[in-house]
């Protein structure tokens, strides 16, 4: 028989399509798994750590025996060694989405949901030596006159107290010639409108989140978190995409003999709890209309 759904959960239309968001270890997997087993659908990855091919057990990826509960897309397909935006994924969502088929579409990357019901502006992409001379400009203090230079369409709606948002606008603009906002006024509409999906936000207690967080650590580590770290220390890069993964770097710290073991096991746990804290802070800025779920346990 298939699982029964929480008692939390609003009544889903199993012809519409199911988004799901929520901070690290909150239970989204497991929810979207259940609803894929009562209502039939393909489960899709929308975390952008889980899809490298070389995490895991690090990023909590569906093991195999979720897997062959419900179908799953997007997950661990991609090497280590190419890039991955967020436009590959949006591309690779469009492709199921051309067969037809019924998404339930779960993560924790606010950047990637919201590019899924928003649209996403296709903003060529900036040379690496304009981006050399907006980080030295800003470098030397070079803030306001930034500012200055920016069109007034764009200067009008930035934060103008943000130095990264100024600069990637000075960027496009130096870049392309065109300013940053009339890119983003021709975004394309997007994937799933908010007709075509319902839209849900686990929210969990603080405390018992971080409980969570603790304990989903030790498991990892239990389960070969240390191994998968180890495979990849000979091609170790701290500035690629793949080692961005939480807890991979204090991991590769430990492996390298610079930390003890339960430093780089503590150091890891903060940096999640971190992460988690500004997913909060996204979803809450940027997807107040989706519907607010209690997360379980």
């Amino acid at each position: 028989m298939p699982p029964e759904m929480p008692p939390s959960l609003p009544k889903i239309d199993p012809a519409r399509h199911v988004l799901i968001a929520g901070p690290t270890a909150s239970g989204k997997s497991a929810l979207a798994l259940r609803i894929a087993q009562a209502q039939g659908g393909i489960v899709v990855n929308a975390d952008a750590l889980q899809v490298w091919s070389c995490w895991r057990v690090l990023t909590a990826r569906p093991d195999a025996a979720d897997e062959a509960l419900a179908p799953h897309a997007l997950y661990g397909h991609v090497d280590p060694g190419r890039s991955y935006s967020v436009g590959d994924w949006l591309a690779e969502v469009a492709a199921l989405l051309a067969r037809g088929q019924r998404l339930i579409v779960v993560g924790g990357t606010g950047l990637y949901l919201t590019s899924l019901t928003r649209g996403l502006a296709v903003i060529p992409p900036v040379p690496p030596e304009i981006r050399a001379r907006g980080d030295a400009w800003l470098a030397e203090g070079g803030l306001e006159p930034m500012v200055a230079a920016l069109d007034p369409r764009t200067r009008a709606g930035l934060d103008l107290r943000n130095p990264a948002r100024v600069q990637r606008a000075w960027e496009v603009l130096e870049a392309t010639g065109r300013g940053l906002a009339d890119w983003q006024a021709e975004t394309p509409a997007p994937l799933i409108g908010s007709e075509d999906a319902a839209r849900l936000v686990l929210h969990a207690d603080r405390d018992a989140l971080a409980a969570r967080i603790e304990r989903r650590f030790d498991a990892m580590l239990a389960s070969g978190a240390l191994d998968e770290v180890a495979a990849m220390l000979h091609v170790w890069d701290d500035s690629a995409q793949w080692a961005r993964a939480i807890g991979a770097p204090e991991l590769a710290a430990h492996l390298r003999g610079e930390l003890p073991l339960a430093e780089a096991r503590e150091r890891a746990v903060v940096a999640t709890r971190q992460y988690a804290k500004s997913q909060r802070i996204w979803f809450r800025n940027r997807m107040r209309d989706w519907i607010s779920v209690a997360a379980e346990g």
